[in-house]
């Protein structure tokens, strides 16, 4: 892969428009589409602003894979909606959304951006392999601050935050990342690990927030070198702070392979070229009409026609 790589978090993209477009954007049989109407916008103004030369809308197969489950049984458990054996769980999600999810990937299918979501694993790890493979400059388009451990200058990968809609984004490189966390992208995932995250249910190691866990990877470099200072009766270590980490251990064993984002996911061979045409004219053209996809679709096939 050559040239602008941008990668949607569509997921993460379309609960935000869900949240930001009014449900009053509607069917004409009254079916609520303002997710799909807003992630139309949302792609329509990432392709204007930043024009990318391949576009990629990465997927969540399996938005709680088991084997994360296995290693840190509360990950994501609060956001399950419903339990399955032998099945993945399902995610709470707004009722008047949920339908409008076959509809996205319909649209986009039908347009012609390459859509890949694979069998246990969640968008981020697609995300991850993607960036790994990349020979260009990547823009990885999400809400989730997770994805802030790809950053890397050298390599011209960023991460755009969205702040409000997509028109106002955060562009967050290595510079950002030190200012704000105090670590570059690679001890980010470090960083989110030591502190937790409730929102995905991670417990992270008791009384190291975020300042003592960046001043902790400062002092020693990785996680690695913080739990070998453990051992080690001369690091710079609190009295507490070496209890609590070696309280930690088990979780500290387990949570980086559940943190990072997976960089080896067994892609399918697609096509990431930006579209300059619809893939399935005739099916979009049902689509329009079956679901009012109006300008926002339009516009979006306009911006698509004469993307350089």
């Amino acid at each position: 892969m050559t040239g602008r790589l941008m990668l949607l978090d569509t997921a993460s993209l379309y609960f935000r428009a869900y949240f930001g477009v009014p449900d009053s954007v509607r069917a004409p049989d009254g079916t609520p589409v303002n997710a799909v109407r807003g992630l139309l916008d949302f792609i329509d103004r990432l392709v204007k602003d930043h024009r990318p030369q391949q576009l990629v809308a990465c997927m969540d197969a399996d938005w709680r894979p088991q084997w994360r489950v296995d290693l840190i049984p509360t990950y994501k458990a609060h956001r399950v909606a419903e339990a399955h054996e032998g099945a993945p769980d399902e995610e709470e999600v707004p009722d008047t959304l949920s339908p409008q999810v076959p509809v996205i990937e319909a649209v986009l299918d039908a347009v012609g951006i390459a859509r890949v979501g694979v069998e246990g694993y969640e968008a981020d790890d697609v995300i991850g392999t993607f960036t790994a493979r990349a020979e260009g400059p990547v823009d990885i388009v999400t809400g989730d601050r997770d994805l802030y451990q790809l950053v890397d200058d050298e390599r011209e990968i960023r991460v755009l935050y969205p702040l409000k809609g997509v028109g106002t984004l955060q562009l967050t490189d290595e510079a950002a990342l030190r200012e704000k966390y105090g670590v570059d992208g690679r001890g980010y995932a470090d960083l989110a690990l030591l502190r937790g995250d409730p929102s995905d249910g991670l417990p992270g190691v008791a009384g190291i927030g975020e300042k003592t866990a960046a001043k902790l990877l400062a002092e020693f470099g990785d996680l690695a070198g913080i739990m070998a200072a453990v051992d080690d009766p001369r690091a710079k270590l609190t009295p507490s702070q070496r209890k609590r980490l070696t309280e930690a251990r088990p979780y500290v064993a387990v949570a980086p392979k559940v943190v990072r984002v997976a960089g080896d996911v067994p892609l399918p061979d697609v096509d990431t070229r930006l579209p300059r045409t619809p893939r399935d004219p005739a099916g979009l053209e049902a689509l329009a009409a079956r679901w009012g996809l109006g300008g926002s679709l339009q516009r979006l096939l306009t911006t698509l026609e004469s993307s350089a």
